[in-house]
């Protein structure tokens, strides 16, 4: 490829993107980045930590009023350009275009592409299991592969299409979840003793009577670790921003709508797991909504949430596709990243971008290496999700004074009044970014070694930032954000 900077021609017909996403597109997107295989899997890791009924759903509770602060600041956002590339884009303008790069890079690297392999084999697994298939590591990556490839194609023929396929898996996981809830309302429930709280707070395998504040502390913490990750990904509905309508009015509001609606989601599912099991019974079980579904209905149950098990994996790969390319596409377009990125195809969408996300997913599954990437994610993620709201107080105070950026960002930065202000900014905003600092010190603190390695991988992006902007032509600027 080229690694020239990208140059597209405003009077093609392909030189922009199409805006045909509504609000309901944008709130199946953001419910679609959120709910993925986790909600089913992930209730037995935090039971494990904090084996209490209160503390299971005050975990699920805390992590969902996190994400609606996050929601509340991406809203604010939003509302005030209308360019595709999400975080990149309010990185970039913010603060420099370097951080911006390094955000770019490890969404490439670690958080997107990584994930999506985790969860494209995650998928395999349950077809082979509902095929009864045998479902070795071999089979598996090829049936992931097919997968990740066919929404690759399916995405490159068009932004409606991409989220059309996005809209049906949504709305076919939700059914598997409310059928999970409903159903799982019917069991009778765990004996009161597996239920009542108990006095012991989880913490690195060793219990006391009476746990000293550090020990629940780091233990609720550690609780929040996967908690954030099954939460994790409305962000990326910000990514589309160039492909919806009315951008500064949908993309808040479709934010805020998908957040509260996965919220209700986790907590039902949680509530009827404890319910059905107990604490202590949920802490014990490594397949939560497969044993609440077995005992409502037997193997037939099991059976049926597999297959919504199956349904959610393959929507978020189709949001993940649908959303991550337009990061690349905006890096190509600044000059930093290979300029075919940039190029729109007949359809009017980033097809070399979205067939370089596809690639990557298919080669990081192919090598067996996902789980190992995926755990870098966490504390990579957090890092940049306290970076970019810190960036409402850069973008207000500018606001403010009239004053240009400052010289660590030569880009100029034209954005629109604001349709939308966070609510109890800055103390909503900052309990967001003390929040992600929590989680991020309790992901170093428990597990060191991979956040290093993420960390590693991340900072990797500085020597690649520097090539690029080395083969930037100096008269290519950032172009004037597309502001409605």
């Amino acid at each position: 490829m080229s690694v020239q900077p990208a140059a597209v021609d405003s009077s093609s017909p392909e030189a922009d993107l199409a805006r045909r996403l509504g609000l309901f597109d944008i709130t199946m997107i953001v419910m679609g980045g959120i709910i993925g295989s986790g909600i089913f899997i992930n209730p037995y890791v935090v039971a494990q930590q904090v084996p209490s009924t209160i503390l299971i759903l005050a975990a699920w509770a805390f992590g969902g009023l996190i994400a609606l602060a996050g929601a509340f600041i991406y809203a604010e956002l939003s509302s005030q350009t209308s360019t595709s590339g999400g975080q990149y884009v309010y990185l970039r303008d913010a603060f420099h275009p370097a951080l911006a790069f390094v955000y770019g890079w490890a969404l490439l690297l670690v958080t997107q592409s990584g994930g999506m392999a985790a969860v494209a084999v995650t998928f395999a697994k349950y077809v082979c299991a509902l095929g009864q298939m045998e479902a070795n590591d071999t089979v598996a990556a090829l049936l992931a592969t097919i997968v990740l490839i066919a929404l690759t194609i399916i995405n490159c023929l068009g932004v409606r299409a991409g989220s059309t396929t996005q809209n049906l898996f949504m709305i076919l996981k939700l059914i598997a979840i409310a059928a999970l809830v409903g159903f799982g309302l019917t069991v009778t429930g765990a004996p009161a003793s597996a239920i009542a709280t108990p006095t012991v707070v989880a913490s690195g395998g060793s219990t006391s009577s009476l746990p000293g504040i550090w020990n629940s502390l780091t233990a609720f913490g550690a609780a929040l670790i996967p908690v954030q990750f099954a939460y994790g990904g409305w962000q990326t509905s910000c990514f589309v921003a160039g492909e919806v309508r009315e951008p500064r009015k949908n993309l808040p509001r479709g934010l805020l709508l998908g957040v509260l609606g996965v919220i209700a989601v986790y907590l039902s599912v949680n509530f009827v797991c404890v319910h059905a099991l107990g604490a202590q019974g949920l802490g014990e079980t490594r397949t939560p909504a497969s044993a609440v579904m077995r005992l409502a209905l037997g193997e037939n149950g099991a059976r049926i949430i597999a297959v919504g098990i199956a349904l959610s994996t393959a929507g978020f790969l189709s949001q993940s596709m649908l959303t991550a390319p337009r990061v690349y596409f905006a890096m190509a377009e600044d000059g930093l990243f290979f300029a075919r990125l940039a190029r729109l195809n007949r359809a009017r969408v980033p097809a070399f971008a979205i067939a370089l996300q596809g690639t990557l997913a298919v080669v990081i599954t192919l090598s067996g290496r996902y789980e190992q990437i995926l755990n870098y994610v966490i504390s990579v993620d957090v890092i940049f999700f306290a970076l970019t709201a810190a960036t409402v107080f850069i973008f207000r105070s500018r606001g403010k004074t009239d004053a240009p950026p400052v010289n660590a960002s030569p880009m100029p930065v034209r954005l629109g009044p604001r349709t939308f202000r966070v609510p109890g900014h800055p103390f909503t905003t900052l309990f967001f970014i003390v929040a992600c600092a929590g989680v991020a010190f309790s992901t170093l603190y428990r597990y060191p070694h991979n956040s290093l390695i993420g960390l590693g991988i991340m900072l990797t992006g500085l020597p690649a930032y520097l090539f690029w902007r080395s083969q930037k032509t100096p008269n290519v600027e950032h172009p004037t954000p597309n502001i409605e």
